[in-house]
């Protein structure tokens, strides 16, 4: 008969392996409510991008400030950064978004996870972080599998789908930026919610000053101030809009965070990686959207590669704690 201490060790390990999943299926909403909004109401992609950012911070905004006012309050060193990042997280929401309206949901997504390529090689460089042969062997199968996806080891595909495979492979690039970025913040001692909060902020700035001086030059911003204002959309429109802002965003954020407190983070992030999968199913059952054999084998490689990068992560984190 199991002991009560250890009855309670597997609920709440079995509640972490719910919230993971949970947090999966929550942000591989992501390309499907972006690939609907752009789909069905031709809402151009930097628009899109600027509302979900607002989005964020407007409900994100009143809940710190009614459960711990403290975390609005940002420490001056920081700023400056946090200015930067959301330079960054405004060119990775340009990008993915494009991605998805070009793409399809389903391969925009498969492209993104190759930032945990992109993550490794961007870390051995600049961070002097190790890249073990696990690493680079997953380095190698994430990347072949990306051309594989986005087509862009064939010649037509550069001529018929050249911004579609630059904004694809440029989503990964620039979430891996993202990801040391946000790492280096939060080893600095910077709270998550408050660098949410003003990350989004700055991007949301950074989205709408890409709209209004383009005046539509650039791909997927705003012709003129009235379309980036009303964005065309009825009430439906607005709704989903605000959904893709508070579900994946927020919900899948908080969950998965919440799958921290039960289990390893490099348990957690293998089961996230179940989110590229939800979302192609998905995407062929409301989009009609498939993949090739190639881009199915490539999506393949991608995946592992992710894989074998978290467990070769966490075999290294078992040791550095022995």
């Amino acid at each position: 008969m199991s002991t009560p201490s250890h009855s309670s060790t597997s609920t709440g390990t079995n509640r972490g392996y719910w919230f993971a999943f949970l947090s999966a299926l929550i942000l591989s909403t992501t390309g499907i409510l972006i690939r609907y909004l752009t789909k069905t109401y031709a809402l151009p992609a930097l628009i899109l991008a600027f509302w979900r950012d607002i989005f964020v911070i407007l409900p994100l905004g009143i809940i710190l400030l009614i459960v711990k006012p403290a975390l609005l309050r940002l420490p001056q060193r920081f700023l400056p950064l946090l200015v930067i990042y959301g330079l960054v997280l405004a060119l990775f929401n340009s990008t993915w978004t494009l991605s998805v309206a070009i793409n399809g949901a389903a391969v925009g997504t498969v492209l993104c996870y190759s930032s945990a390529a992109f993550t490794a090689l961007l870390g051995w460089w600049f961070l002097k972080e190790k890249l073990g042969w696990g690493k680079l062997a997953a380095v190698l199968l994430s990347l072949l599998g990306c051309l594989l996806v986005s087509g862009a080891l064939y010649a037509s595909s550069w001529q018929a789908n050249l911004l579609g495979i630059v904004t694809g492979i440029g989503t990964g690039l620039c979430y891996a930026v993202y990801s040391l970025m946000g790492r280096s913040l939060s080893q600095k001692g910077l709270n998550l919610w408050t660098m949410q909060f003003y990350t989004f902020g700055f991007a949301a700035v950074f989205l709408l000053l890409f709209n209004l001086f383009s005046h539509g030059a650039l791909p997927g911003t705003a012709a003129n101030m009235s379309q980036m204002i009303w964005a065309s959309l009825d009430w439906k429109g607005w709704l989903v809009l605000f959904l893709l802002a508070a579900g994946p965003t927020l919900l899948g954020f908080g969950t998965y965070n919440l799958s921290l407190s039960y289990l390893p983070s490099s348990v957690a992030n293998l089961i996230v990686t179940l989110e590229p999968v939800f979302t192609t199913i998905m995407a062929y059952f409301l989009f009609g959207e498939t993949l090739t054999a190639l881009q199915l084998g490539g999506a393949a490689l991608i995946v592992g590669g992710v894989v074998l990068i978290r467990v070769t992560e966490g075999m290294h984190d078992r040791r550095v704690r022995a």
